[in-house]
C-alpha cells in the first residue's frame, strides 16, 4: 500500500507464523528495493484484547518505529477493507492507542498528543549555523524551514541532524520545510531507519504543521505538499503555554497490489 508516497507491505498476522525474535530480519529481508518486494515499511496486523487491533511496524532497515503516520493511515484502510474492524476504529501502537475513520481512499487519524517541543536550537549544517526545531508526534522529528525546498540537499544534511549529538541515542527523523502560503507547506523529510529521502513522512507532516502554527508561519488546518507531489492535511488546536490538542493527520491510503511472498524473495 501507499500512503501519498510511503510505501508499506501489510501483512494480517492475526494468525502469527513468524516468532517476535523473526520479525526484525524478516522486515530487512523483504523491504529490499529491487531485491525483493521493496518498501519503506513492513506492518503486522494482529489481534487485541484492548483495541480492535494492533500492529508491529519495522522500517526497511529491520528497526522497530513507535510510530508512522502514513503507516497507519495504510493499517486502518487495509483493516477495515478487510472486514478486521468497523469505519471508526483505534488500534495499538507503541507510541500509544491511535484512532482512525476511513472514508473510501481517505483516512482521517488522530494523532497520539505532541511532546518533548523544543524550538530555536542551532545546528550547523555546511558549516552554516540553522535553527532546528524538535518535536515527538509519535517520532522524533527536526524541523528546518528553508526557502527553496527544491535545492535542498536532504540525504546530506538529513544524515547531519539524524546523527546529531542533539539527538542521540536515538537519532531523529530530519523535514526541511518550504512555507508556500497562510495554511500550505512543503515537506522534505530524511526518515531515520530508511536512512534516505521518502516521498512522504506522516509524523513528519504533523511535526512541521505544528512548529510552523507555533511560529506563526501557518495556521491550521494546514496542507502539506509531499516530496512525491501528494497531499496530506494536518488539523491541530493552538493552546495557551504552547500546548497542542486536536491533531489529526488526513490523507489518501491506496493499494498497490495483493500477492503472495515467494521463498526467494528472502
Amino acid at each position: 500500500m501507499s500512503g501519498t508516497g510511503n510505501d508499506f507491505i501489510i501483512i494480517d498476522h492475526r494468525t502469527p507464523f513468524l516468532a517476535k525474535e523473526e520479525m526484525s530480519g524478516f522486515a530487512k529481508a523483504i523491504c529490499r528495493r529491487k531485491f525483493s518486494v521493496g518498501a519503506d515499511g513492513l506492518i503486522f496486523i494482529e489481534n487485541s484484547d484492548k483495541a480492535d487491533f494492533r500492529w508491529q511496524f519495522y522500517n526497511a532497515d529491520g528497526s522497530e518505529a513507535e510510530m508512522c503516520g502514513n503507516g497507519a493511515r495504510c493499517a486502518a484502510r487495509f483493516a477495515h477493507s478487510r472486514g478486521i474492524v468497523p469505519a471508526k476504529m483505534r488500534f495499538l501502537t507503541v507510541a500509544g492507542e491511535i484512532r482512525a475513520e476511513v472514508a473510501g481512499e481517505s483516512v482521517k487519524l488522530e494523532m497520539t498528543p505532541p511532546e518533548n517541543l523544543i524550538l530555536h536550537q542551532e545546528v550547523h549544517l555546511d558549516d552554516t549555523p540553522w535553527l532546528i526545531h524538535s518535536l515527538n508526534t509519535g517520532v522524533p522529528h527536526a524541523v528546518c524551514f528553508v526557502e527553496d525546498n527544491k535545492d535542498t540537499p536532504i540525504c546530506q544534511w538529513g544524515a547531519t541532524i539524524r546523527y546529531h549529538d542533539l539527538y542521540q541515542p536515538a537519532g531523529s527523523n530530519a523535514n526541511f520545510v518550504e512555507v508556500l502560503g497562510p495554511d500550505f507547506l512543503h515537506v522534505r523529510t530524511y526518515e531515520r531507519g530508511v536512512e534516505d529521502e521518502t516521498m512522504a513522512c506522516g509524523t513528519g507532516a504533523v511535526a512541521s504543521a505544528i512548529i510552523g502554527g507555533l511560529l506563526g508561519l501557518v495556521s491550521g488546518p494546514v496542507k502539506v505538499k509531499t516530496s512525491g507531489g501528494e497531499m496530506l492535511k494536518i488539523h491541530f488546536t493552538l493552546e495557551e503555554e504552547q500546548k497542542v490538542s486536536g491533531v489529526f493527520l488526513e490523507g489518501p491510503a491506496q493499494f498497490i497490489y495483493d500477492g503472495h511472498l515467494q521463498e526467494e524473495a528472502l
